[in-house]
């Protein structure tokens, strides 16, 4: 027998109001009660004024009335972030202290140092703020303007060929070494004291390649300054839409994102820090965060802290064997 079943006007307004009011918890959460009565501090180990930094203020903004005492952005900077690591490791597993970092104190420095005066396999994820891809930028005098002639013009002369970093062992270090594993090429290092310096240089022709996060490179890019042949990511960024991935240009194993994660002390008790990864994901899907992310190059996260502690899992085994097989390391 078949039973129908006849929705009034009212009816139908009303499911969908739930429908709509559904749609909205995750904004809602961020009207919660307090999730504490403490001061929150979100360490940032990077100086100011950089993607690092400039993400975790924009949620800070977005979380006060969870937080009625307050949030800060503390940056605690130095030895490739492991100063504000070892800081917020020390510090009360109470959730009132985090780390927000790139991953170098969260998941490749304890592949590079010798020693470390903390333990980042113990640290507890909170959740994953946001990924930026990296990028394969030129100089404009590198008479290459695909991958295809770019990896033939390395081939044809052999260490010859310089690239920057922003440091020995950072990401675009890594990276850089990544692509000569899997491609069979040999460059030339030329490490520099952050971005900004390495960037100038690249644009003036001082240095030939750089493997920069794409939010500081599309610009030059975009005015004809370098010329950014490939996307280090799954998918074409929507910063520069028309330049391809790796694996579209059949190296589908390139793949180097620079990610922004929330980590707390070891110890902290995971129904803390699933209450603080709600706010961070009601934030996180904003529409106004999304656009002032989207300005950075940055595509949003907030995963749960059992899939962000997987993810940071794998990104540490997959950097761990690119330090080993080109021998990188810091004293």
């Amino acid at each position: 027998m078949t039973v129908r079943i006849r929705l009034t006007r009212r009816q139908v307004a009303l499911s969908s109001l739930a429908c709509m009011a559904a749609a909205l918890v995750p904004a809602q959460a961020l009207a919660q009660k307090p999730v504490s009565d403490k001061l929150l501090r979100l360490v940032v180990p990077f100086p100011a004024g950089g993607t690092a930094d400039v993400l975790p203020r924009i949620l800070a903004e977005k979380m006060r009335d969870a937080f009625p005492a307050g949030i800060v952005v503390e940056n605690k900077t130095g030895a490739g972030g492991n100063i504000g690591g070892e800081f917020v490791a020390r510090s009360e597993p109470d959730g009132s202290t985090l780390l927000v970092s790139p991953p170098g104190p969260i998941a490749i420095n304890h592949h590079l140092y010798k020693s470390m005066t903390f333990d980042p396999t113990k640290w507890v994820p909170v959740t994953v703020v946001a990924s930026v891809p990296n990028v394969l930028g030129v100089s404009s005098k590198v008479p290459a303007n695909n991958l295809a002639e770019f990896i033939a013009y390395l081939k044809a002369n052999p260490d010859k060929v310089t690239y920057a970093s922003q440091g020995n062992g950072s990401t675009s270090h890594l990276t850089a070494n990544l692509f000569m594993q899997l491609t069979g090429t040999k460059m030339v290092h030329v490490p520099y004291r952050g971005t900004a310096p390495a960037l100038t240089d690249l644009v003036a022709g001082q240095v030939d390649v750089f493997f920069d996060n794409i939010a500081s490179s599309a610009q030059y890019h975009t005015a004809g300054r370098i010329k950014v042949l490939a996307v280090a990511d799954s998918k074409r960024s929507n910063a520069l839409p028309q330049v391809p991935t790796f694996t579209e240009l059949q190296l589908p194993a390139m793949q180097a994102v620079t990610f922004f994660s929330v980590v707390a002390p070891p110890g902290t008790p995971m129904p803390v820090v699933q209450q603080i990864q709600q706010q961070f994901a009601a934030a996180l899907a904003l529409p106004e965060v999304r656009q002032k992310f989207a300005a950075q190059g940055a595509d949003p996260g907030g995963q749960s802290p059992q899939d962000t502690a997987t993810f940071i899992r794998g990104e540490s085994e997959k950097w761990a064997r690119v330090i080993k097989t080109a021998n990188v390391t810091i004293d």
